[in-house]
């Protein structure tokens, strides 16, 4: 039988903590609800074909509704008094995981915090657990009564040797115990890892991966972790090594060490309200998500060499088509220029569109170089560049101050427009007021 020798591999405390039904918990408690209580739904605003979507649901709703977070819709909801249906308020989210990761701090150093997600923290607590208690698992405890007593929160907390055993100590063990605290470590991988069945319950190992999984005759842990990892990587790729690593509870990773992308790109996505199939209306949000990134682009003092447009279908054209979508790309002049961008958009729009229902689109721009003077072109006038560099960066001035919605284009008030709407979302979703 296939054995590794974890004498080398790197032994240090972390922990993954988890706010229990985060978004849900925060509207309870808000509302003077007990979170573990309380039957309720963060719900976004419906729209005109499938109803807004759950985006998270209390234990209690989970419980006596079966409703599931980004799976149930405004249709699943059951016609009880009793359940309560709010929108999400993402500035009230953010407030509070800003004063979670304050309490974390006063457990690690920053270069030892790592904010996994927006319910989810990495905290490397090697060097400095044994100044809050006798074991790792009596520091987890008194984390949990500091965010219970302050915030009125509840967390779940993930114990491993390194951060991938204590997220799936987090996700697979912790969730379902009484003290909401799991652990796993190099000497319990058999027995915490190895004995479950269903890969999918695995972090990293989604429906199709465990799919193309079963085709190499691997339906379990344990036959994943004893399969040859050349194999796995002939078939899957880096992804069948990584997931090799994580049958045996191997994660060499390190939070202090920060991991920078190969190449920088900034860009802005977004789900449409609803299908899309008008051409003017398309055209008009191509245009203001190009005006977005834009802007970005030029707050940051880039210039991009590279732009891409992914268009995504609506669920019947999809099942039509058997396509979810088109995607390209294209090399450009740098250029930080609104109009230089958006032309480009609508030629790429205009060159992989046929009439398709459209329900979100993606615009990123590549290729980034440091802004150190202004790109001219020749076929454009000097004076003509020169103002139009102005313009936008006195329209750029203008929405800094006074907030976007101040200064839009004529074509945002046109139907099919959301640039409006969308300055009021943080994260995709309503921003609401925190102190509500």
């Amino acid at each position: 039988m296939l054995t590794l020798d974890y004498r080398r591999e790197p032994h240090g405390v972390y922990f993954l903590i988890d706010n229990k039904s985060f978004y849900a918990s925060c509207e309870c408690l808000a509302r003077g609800f007990n979170p573990m209580k309380a039957p309720l739904v963060v719900m976004s605003e419906a729209d005109n074909t499938n109803g807004g979507l759950v985006l998270a649901t209390s234990p209690e709703a989970k419980r006596l509704y079966h409703l599931q977070a980004n799976v149930s819709r405004q249709r699943d909801l059951p016609n009880d008094p009793r359940l309560v249906v709010v929108p999400p308020r993402m500035n009230l989210y953010i407030q509070r995981n800003l004063q979670i990761n304050a309490i974390f701090n006063r457990f690690v150093a920053d270069c030892d915090l790592l904010p996994y997600s927006i319910d989810e923290s990495i905290l490397d607590l090697t060097h400095s657990w044994h100044l809050f208690g006798d074991t790792p698992r009596q520091v987890a405890q008194r984390i949990q009564h500091t965010v219970r007593a302050e915030l009125g929160l509840y967390t779940t907390v993930g114990i491993g040797d390194n951060p991938a055993q204590a997220k799936l100590a987090l996700d697979l063990y912790a969730k379902h115990t009484d003290d909401l605290i799991g652990e796993i470590h190099y000497e319990t991988v058999p027995e915490k890892i190895w004995s479950i069945a269903d890969l999918t319950a695995v972090w990293g190992i989604g429906t199709r991966t465990a799919k193309r999984l079963n085709r190499l005759g691997i339906h379990n842990m344990y036959e994943l972790a004893h399969t040859n990892p050349y194999l796995l990587k002939q078939h899957l790729g880096l992804i069948g090594t990584q997931l090799f690593a994580v049958a045996w509870g191997i994660d060499r990773s390190q939070v202090a060490q920060q991991t920078l992308p190969k190449e920088a790109s900034l860009g802005n996505s977004q789900v449409l309200p609803r299908d899309y199939q008008d051409k003017t209306e398309l055209e008009t949000v191509i245009k203001e998500i190009g005006e977005q990134v834009a802007a970005r682009l030029r707050h940051h003092h880039q210039l991009a060499g590279e732009i891409s447009l992914s268009l995504g279908w609506s669920f019947a054209t999809q099942t039509t088509t058997k396509q979810n979508g088109s995607h390209q790309a294209m090399r450009l002049d740098p250029t930080d220029n609104d109009q230089a961008i958006t032309q480009q958009l609508l030629y790429l729009f205009e060159r992989n569109w046929d009439g398709q229902a459209v329900r979100n689109l993606a615009v990123y721009l590549s290729k980034l170089q440091a802004k150190q003077g202004q790109q001219l072109s020749l076929f454009t006038g000097l004076e003509q560049q020169v103002r139009n560099d102005k313009l936008a960066t006195t329209v750029d001035q203008i929405r800094d101050r006074f907030g976007f919605t101040k200064l839009v284009y004529t074509s945002s008030l046109l139907s099919g427009g959301t640039a409006i709407q969308r300055a009021s979302l943080v994260g995709g979703h309503n921003g609401g007021n925190a102190y509500e």
